[in-house]
């Protein structure tokens, strides 16, 4: 006669499985809360490189009277800045200064500012609103100091190209 009486508990296996496995799923859970805090870190100082990019939305090569690539100009509406690079050697004389200027056609065309760096890349401070409408960007050689206010250039223009909205 079989006098062994059936077990009532659990088997010693099985708790010490489910412990096992217990102890395996807060690992995962601990593992994945660290990468999710690791990757906001990484995306939130990505998003801070980006914000400090500048992101450029209009663009002009300006000309010389041969064709020739004289200066880059860039604009960065979040810096609020004309980014200028000079492309070739023209430089201002001892009596002159270069004056930028937007145009838009026949209307008159607005100062954006004299060119005031000896240096190949700078920034000059610009509205947006100095920029509205406007299709070519210009320089003209002024007097010492640029045009004087509510006046336009006085020679004709030295460098000239289209301002050109660049795609997103």
């Amino acid at each position: 006669m079989n006098t062994s009486s059936p077990r009532t508990g659990v088997s010693p296996w099985w708790r010490i499985a489910s412990v096992v496995l217990t102890i395996g799923l807060l690992l995962a859970w601990a593992t994945s809360a660290s990468m999710f805090e690791q990757l906001k870190a990484q995306i939130g100082h990505l998003q801070a490189r980006l914000d400090q990019t500048p992101q450029v939305r209009f663009v002009s090569v300006l000309l010389d009277a041969q064709g020739q690539p004289a200066m880059l100009v860039t604009h960065d509406p979040q810096q609020g800045v004309l980014l200028v690079q000079r492309l070739n050697n023209v430089r201002e004389g001892r009596e002159d200064s270069m004056q930028l200027w937007a145009v838009n056609g026949n209307a008159a065309p607005r100062s954006l500012g004299v060119v005031e760096s000896k240096y190949q890349t700078f920034q000059m401070p610009v509205a947006a609103d100095a920029l509205a409408g406007a299709t070519e960007i210009a320089v003209s050689a002024e007097n010492r100091g640029g045009a004087s206010a509510g006046s336009g250039p006085r020679l004709p223009w030295l460098f000239r190209g289209w301002w050109v909205q660049k795609s997103v």
